[in-house]
């Protein structure tokens, strides 16, 4: 049951960075890309509908979290409460730029909210990214000094960054060189992604900006994730070990390789949906290359005093696990359904929505 529940909630964690990351890539378009109104409305009127759902698919991992495998979720929301917070209080400012940009007709107002709302997502793509860089490198479990636990075993706190910013010290931060690559890593990506589903939504004149950008961002991504990769073997020795012992595990890269090189076309292609279905794929395929590396690892230790956490030593108890899936497909249903709903009402060319406008 504990590998079901890990599926799951990978599953759900892929749907909300596909979902809600196309989102964060929108408000980065906004703040850098849209130059007139016109614009910035085709850039808002795309996501308009659909943002809010989006969010539930994190509400949703985390109950998951919570619910599976509760020892994590301790973990996880003890030792990163710095970044978490920051991550709250980013989601409440891209919401409100979104809601209160239209509620005052006047210019000063109108700028203050659209400024606030791209910063917001571009802090949030950059801050899940040093999040996913976090777990890739491990923490320091037991906050272990000279060989000795401070705390319980599975616990950590890491402040913001330490003075050298160097992955590789006893003493972590969120903040490293390592996890700030992954972090531009994540912002280049939900940009480009952001980026393919406003060409998807709307017919502005933004689009014919966007394809070329498209391209020259992409080149900048893939200088960063053959660089990501070879310092990943510089910070945690023999990465793909797992895709080494298991042949069909290297569907990912490939997944992600596809992705990543179809961009390189997205001026040649005729339908709009192209460049969003390779950009979707380039993120799916690089989370599950992630979850592949790290398996049965869901938070590795840094230290050899205290074990990594795993999928089988933070799950709930098997009566628990089981007794839940009932209720999981009954929830999963209902989601199926409401989204179907969603997206058949609001399919198209989503330029007359007006959204935001009172």
């Amino acid at each position: 049951m504990e590998l079901f529940w890990f599926i799951v909630l990978v599953v759900m964690l892929g749907v909300y960075v596909i979902l809600d990351g196309y989102d964060f890539g929108a408000g980065i378009v906004h703040l850098f890309f849209a130059k007139t109104d016109e614009e910035r409305k085709a850039v808002t009127n795309s996501i308009g509908p659909f943002w809010d759902a989006n969010e539930v698919w994190l509400i949703a991992s985390g109950g998951v979290l919570f619910f599976a495998f509760p020892t994590l979720y301790a973990s996880a929301f003890s030792g990163f409460y710095l970044p978490l917070m920051l991550v709250l209080w980013f989601l409440i400012f891209r919401a409100v730029g979104l809601e209160l940009r239209g509620q005052i007709h006047n210019r000063l107002w109108e700028r203050f909210w659209e400024t606030a709302f791209g910063i917001a997502s571009l802090c949030l793509a950059l801050f899940f990214g040093a999040a996913l860089g976090n777990v890739v490198r491990g923490v320091n479990l037991g906050m272990v000094e000279n060989g000795v636990s401070t705390v319980e075993p599975q616990y950590f706190f890491l402040e913001l960054w330490n003075p050298t910013l160097d992955p590789m010290a006893e003493s972590h931060g969120i903040i490293d060189w390592f996890t700030i690559l992954i972090g531009l890593v994540s912002v280049l990506t939900l940009t480009i992604h952001g980026a393919n589903w406003v060409i998807l939504k709307s017919s502005s004149s933004l689009n014919a900006r966007l394809k070329p950008a498209i391209f020259k961002i992409n080149i900048a991504l893939a200088i960063l994730v053959i660089l990501t990769f070879w310092l990943w073997e510089h910070v945690k020795p023999f990465p793909l070990n797992n895709l080494f012992a298991h042949a069909w595990l290297w569907i990912f890269p490939a997944i992600a390789a596809t992705g990543l090189i179809g961009q390189f076309w997205i001026r040649r292609f005729k339908k709009d949906g192209m460049g969003f279905m390779f950009s979707t794929l380039f993120i799916l395929g690089s989370l599950g290359t992630t979850v592949a590396s790290l398996f049965p690892n869901v938070l590795p230790s840094t230290n050899t005093v205290n074990p990594s956490l795993t999928i089988y030593n933070v799950a709930a108890a098997d009566y628990e696990l089981s007794v839940g899936v009932y209720w999981f497909v009954i929830a999963l249903l209902l989601v199926i359904i409401y989204f179907i709903i969603q997206f058949r009402v609001f399919r198209g060319k989503l330029d007359d929505v007006g959204y935001g406008e009172h």
